[in-house]
């Protein structure tokens, strides 16, 4: 098992975007080609510290034009460079998604797309600022690598995952600060999941802002007397079949959990992998075909029915139809 955040790190709350720059700034410094190319975002994204650093001739503010900043970016790939591009997810992919298509995916270039703000954890700015289907856009890319970190350690060890893989990756990142889940220097690999808690009853798969509900819905389903298997399901794509249908010949029933429509994203990524090999029971925990709604994060969970307590509901609905119980 990865090595996970003592009881003291746990406690702490970072956002994953706050991993942003500062993980620029780190790569810079080690001597690999890093550039950031940002859409007038670049403290809210957080690329202004790669800047900071002593980077600033890095940094590339495109202004608001996002469609330009992926060109630009894809420019940069071709003179030697690993462009990462910032923005807010809803205008990083939506707004650019032709640009990913055509330019970046179609021609295979070193670029990364790494926006933040992703999901409900948005909060106030609303519905339209709520990108719920960016791993959805992503995921049907060719040659398209998607991650979507739980916590800081996460995020920055998934920004240096990107800059070592050569061809496009997608890093998902919010706004919302989190509870530390890993170990300050984990290492994690793209194609890989991670069992988190070992149990025999349900297996939960979850990734992003969920991993923290789904640990929080194990506790209580453990008070019920439900053992639940908790996995990490950090790379969407490639996803990590042999772990997940490892739980799942143990549980034979499985809930995911997620930031994210329900259509398109780890939810359907599950599926898509059990239908073609091992047909078990499936709930799935994301928002269900709607935009998002104004509101502060937390209060959003609950919403949304994406919280710890819907996870628990959602466990026992699907080991009832799975007739574990």
């Amino acid at each position: 098992m990865v090595k996970l955040a003592n009881t003291e790190t746990a406690a702490q709350k970072k956002a994953t975007r706050a991993a942003y720059g500062a993980t620029l700034a780190e790569l810079a410094a080690e001597g690999v080609p890093v550039v950031a190319v940002d859409a007038d975002l670049t403290g809210s994204t957080t690329t202004k510290k790669l800047a900071d650093a002593g980077y600033a001739g890095r940094l590339f503010n495109c202004g608001i034009a996002e469609q330009n900043m992926i060109d630009v970016a894809a420019g940069l790939s071709l003179a030697g460079n690993i462009a990462f591009t910032g923005s807010f997810a809803v205008f990083g992919t939506g707004r650019a998604y032709d640009q990913i298509r055509n330019t970046v995916c179609y021609s295979n270039l070193n670029v990364k797309i790494a926006p933040t703000h992703a999901g409900i954890s948005v909060g106030p700015d609303g519905g339209s600022h709520q990108m719920l289907e960016d791993v959805s856009l992503m995921r049907g890319l060719p040659g398209m690598r998607v991650l979507v970190p739980a916590d800081y350690a996460a995020a920055r060890a998934a920004l240096r995952l990107a800059a070592a893989t050569p061809g496009p990756v997608y890093v998902r990142m919010g706004r919302a600060a989190v509870p530390c889940v890993y170990d300050n220097e984990v290492e994690l690999e793209i194609g890989r999941a991670y069992v988190l808690r070992e149990g025999s009853d349900v297996t939960i798969v979850a990734n992003g802002v969920e991993i923290r509900e789904a640990l929080a819905a194990a506790d209580a389903l453990a008070a019920d007397g439900i053992s639940a298997e908790v996995i990490d399901a950090f790379s969407v794509k490639p996803l990590d079949g042999a772990t997940i249908l490892e739980s799942v010949a143990k549980t034979r029933c499985v809930v995911t959990a997620e930031e994210h429509s329900v259509i398109g994203g780890l939810g359907s990524a599950v599926c898509e992998l059990l239908a073609g090999a091992d047909p078990v029971c499936v709930e799935c925990v994301a928002v269900r075909d709607r935009f998002g709604k104004s509101g502060e994060f937390e209060e959003l969970l609950g919403y949304f029915n994406i919280d710890a307590t819907a996870i628990v509901e959602a466990v026992k609905k699907v080991r009832e139809r799975a007739g574990l119980c």
